[in-house]
C-alpha cells in the first residue's frame, strides 16, 4: 500500500499492480483497501466521484487472480464503484474510521465483532443518479415506452439504511396503539424482531413514513424514528418507537407547518401498518 504523503490529497502514486498481483499469488483471501487520502473542507472538493482509475484497475487486476476480494472503502464521502463492485466477495466502508479505525476493521475482519452500522446515505451507482432516499414519489418512474425510450429507473448502489450483518432479522406482528390519530396524539409503534442466526446481533430497528395522498407531492418515505438493540440468537424482541401526529406533518406552499387529514403508510423493515390522519392542523408559529 503506497499513498503520496505531501502534495494535493487527490495525487496517488502510479499503483505497482505486478508486484500486488504476484503477493496475491500465495494469499486466500484479497483484502483491497482503496479510498481517499486525508482532507477537510475546501482542499478536498473535487468534480469527479469516480474511484480513481489506478485504484479500479489495481482491483481489476487482483480478481483476475481468482482470489475472493474483501474491498475496503476509506473515505468521507460515496465514491463511485459500480464496475469492481461485482468483484467484490464483501464491502466494508469504514468511511473516515479515526485513529483506532485500524483495530475496528480488524475485528470485523476477524469475526470478533459483528458489525451493525447502517448506510447514513443513498450510496449512488453512476454519476449522474444522486438520489436522496426521501425523493418525491413523482420521481418514482419505471422504463417508459415510446420514441425515445426513455429510462428513468432509479438505480442505487446501496440504499439509505442499508448494512448486513453476521447474522440476520425477522421482523414480524407490526403494531399501533391507535390507527386514527390527531396533530397531539402520541403514537406507539411496535413490532417483534427475531435474531434467526447463530450469533448475537445488534439491529437497527428503523420507522419510516409515506404520506399517501398530500395538497403537496409528498417523499416516498420519511425516517422518523430508530433504535439500535441487541439480541441473542434464536431471541425475540419486541422494539417500540414512538412518535406524535405533529412528527408527520410538512411546510406547505406559505411556509407554514401543516397536518392534513389522510393515510399514512408507516414501515418498520417489511412491516407495514396504515393509520390516518382524521383531521387537519396548521400551526401559525415558526416551530411546531
Amino acid at each position: 500500500m503506497t499513498y503520496v504523503a505531501e502534495g494535493s490529497y487527490e495525487e496517488e502514486n502510479a499503483p505497482e499492480i505486478e508486484k500486488a498481483v504476484a503477493a496475491a499469488q500465495g494469499v486466500d483471501v484479497i483484502v483491497a483497501c482503496i479510498g481517499e487520502n486525508s482532507y477537510c473542507e475546501t482542499p478536498g472538493n473535487l468534480s469527479d466521484l469516480a474511484m480513481s482509475v489506478n485504484q479500479r484497475n489495481l482491483v481489476k487486476a487482483l480478481a483476475a487472480t481468482g482470489k475472493p476480494i474483501i474491498l475496503v472503502i476509506n473515505g468521507g464521502r460515496p465514491r463511485l464503484i459500480s464496475d469492481i463492485e461485482p468483484l467484490a466477495s464483501a464491502v466494508i466502508d469504514v468511511l473516515l474510521p479515526g485513529n483506532y479505525g485500524g483495530d475496528a476493521l480488524a475485528n470485523i475482519l476477524a469475526g470478533d465483532a459483528n458489525p451493525s452500522a447502517k448506510m447514513p446515505y443513498t450510496y449512488p451507482r453512476n454519476q449522474a443518479e444522486l438520489t436522496l432516499y426521501d425523493y418525491r414519489v413523482s420521481e418514482e418512474t419505471d422504463k417508459m415506452e415510446g420514441a425515445y425510450d426513455y429510462d428513468a429507473v432509479i438505480s442505487v448502489q446501496w440504499p439509505f439504511g442499508y448494512g448486513l450483518s453476521y447474522t440476520k432479522f425477522e421482523y414480524s406482528n407490526l403494531t399501533v396503539n391507535r390507527t386514527s390519530f390527531g396533530y397531539d396524539d402520541e403514537l406507539t409503534f411496535s413490532v417483534d424482531v427475531k435474531n434467526t442466526g447463530a450469533r448475537a446481533g445488534k439491529e437497527v430497528v428503523m420507522l419510516f413514513s409515506r404520506d399517501m395522498v398530500a395538497s403537496m407531492v409528498p417523499e416516498n418515505r420519511r425516517l422518523r424514528a430508530f433504535e439500535k438493540v441487541e439480541i441473542q440468537p434464536s431471541e425475540t424482541r419486541k422494539v417500540s418507537l414512538t412518535i406524535k401526529g405533529q412528527d408527520l406533518a410538512f411546510v406547505n406552499p406559505q411556509g407554514k407547518w401543516t397536518l392534513e387529514k389522510g393515510d399514512f403508510r408507516m414501515q418498520v423493515g417489511n412491516q407495514t401498518v396504515m393509520i390516518n390522519c382524521n383531521a387537519d392542523h396548521t400551526w401559525s408559529s415558526p416551530n411546531r
